[in-house]
């Protein structure tokens, strides 16, 4: 894998250390609208998926990497590649940063230009996207920053506890 680092922080792959982590991460209600969650997942299930974390993103057509800052080994967030599409050179974007505390410092900005870079100069994609909901205007901010595009929205995309919301979807080409 490329240097994946920045200024501040650094993207690696996932370990095994990582399970308190991601079992962490995948059960915060908080966050399960974004995730398209519903129901709990359970230690066992985070273990096995880690044991399967070593397959490159062309066999498991989805990447994630853990963010972490550039003076420690602990995960703080995460940044995914999904729906990998080699073929059309396509794939969508996700990332969190876990806790309150580690958000607006330009970490998420940090770790999606890096994303960015593999993503276009790495991996070859032609184009990346990212599902968003429309009141979640941090990650608007932050997208759109890269040059992110939106494209179109999805009405009552996303159940929430109090209704339903809107879901916009954001794109960028590679430039030539």
């Amino acid at each position: 894998m490329v240097n994946l680092q920045g200024e501040n922080i650094y993207l690696r792959a996932l370990e095994p250390d990582d399970l308190a982590f991601l079992y962490k991460i995948e059960n915060d209600e908080n966050i399960w609208e974004v995730s398209n969650t519903i129901t709990p997942y359970s230690r066992f299930l985070i273990r096995q998926y880690l044991e399967n974390a070593h397959q490159d993103i062309f066999e498991a057509k989805q990447l994630r990497l853990a963010i972490c800052k550039k003076d420690s080994f602990e995960a703080i967030g995460l940044i995914d590649l999904f729906d990998f599409d080699p073929v059309n050179q396509r794939a969508g974007v996700g990332i969190i940063i876990s806790d309150e505390e580690n958000r607006s410092q330009g970490i998420g900005k940090e770790s999606l230009g890096l994303l960015i870079e593999y993503a276009f100069k790495r991996l070859q994609l032609h184009q990346l996207y990212a599902n968003i909901s429309t009141d979640n205007q941090p990650s608007i901010v932050l997208f759109t920053g890269f040059g992110f595009k939106c494209i179109g929205v999805k009405k009552d995309w996303i159940k929430k506890y109090n209704g339903f919301a809107d879901e916009a979807l954001y794109q960028i080409i590679k430039q030539q």
